[in-house]
């Protein structure tokens, strides 16, 4: 924006460039910073000010980053997305502090801290010539939702089980049952006795009760 003269020392930047210049810095300060700093009112003295606040950070912050970065291994992430989000935020704590991270060694960092169970499908990645971090772990992604799909398919019904059986097809049983019953109540509404006897004995037939034995002697 043509303002960096503004935070040099004497320089001679017009009052306009330095409120364009306080305007663009506050614009970028956390909430609580503008509070702090509400009365400064050169973009010199808050330059100053903010750089002998925070400058000290990447001394704390590095030997943090560097120790995250050494050990930084994808088989120790539940998912692609967690391990993915660790990188990102570790090699930009890496590249805060003056180191920068290529996406060769991020790519290396990856495919060198896979699994020992999943060396085959390391080198299946390998293969493929990835020329972008990215690209490496949007393929990732879709593996992993591939697999997870598997699992909840193999899940909901395992090798060599039966399928459910389907609400039509019960639905259909007791239709055939009910149409079977059918002509029993029919015949039974103009007799009583005859109504009650079928009822009775297609309840006993039901609950597993034979009573052909006592039927025999009664007509006898």
């Amino acid at each position: 924006m043509g303002l960096g003269d503004t935070i040099k020392e004497e320089n001679k930047a017009s009052n306009q460039n330095c409120a364009r210049a306080m305007i663009f810095l506050r614009h970028h300060l956390d909430e609580i910073l503008k509070i702090e700093y509400l009365t400064v009112k050169d973009p010199l003295v808050l330059w100053k000010n903010l750089k002998e606040r925070f400058d000290h950070l990447k001394m704390v912050i590095y030997p943090k980053a560097r120790y995250d970065w050494m050990h930084l291994r994808l088989q120790d992430f539940k998912s692609i997305h967690e391990y993915n989000s660790a990188m990102f935020r570790i090699t930009s704590q890496l590249k805060l502090c003056g180191e920068t991270v290529s996406e060769i060694d991020m790519m290396e960092k990856t495919f060198s801290t896979f699994h020992a169970s999943n060396v085959l499908l390391q080198q299946q990645y390998r293969e493929k010539g990835f020329k972008k971090y990215s690209e490496l772990i949007s393929h990732l992604l879709v593996a992993e939702q591939n697999n997870d799909l598997l699992l909840k398919n193999h899940e909901n019904r395992p090798t060599g089980s039966e399928p459910l059986p389907e609400v039509n097809e019960a639905y259909a049983h007791h239709a055939r049952r009910g149409k079977g019953r059918g002509p029993n109540r029919g015949r039974g509404r103009g007799r009583g006795r005859g109504r009650g006897r079928d009822y009775g004995q297609e309840r006993n037939s039901n609950l597993g009760i034979n009573h052909s034995s006592n039927k025999k002697e009664t007509i006898n």
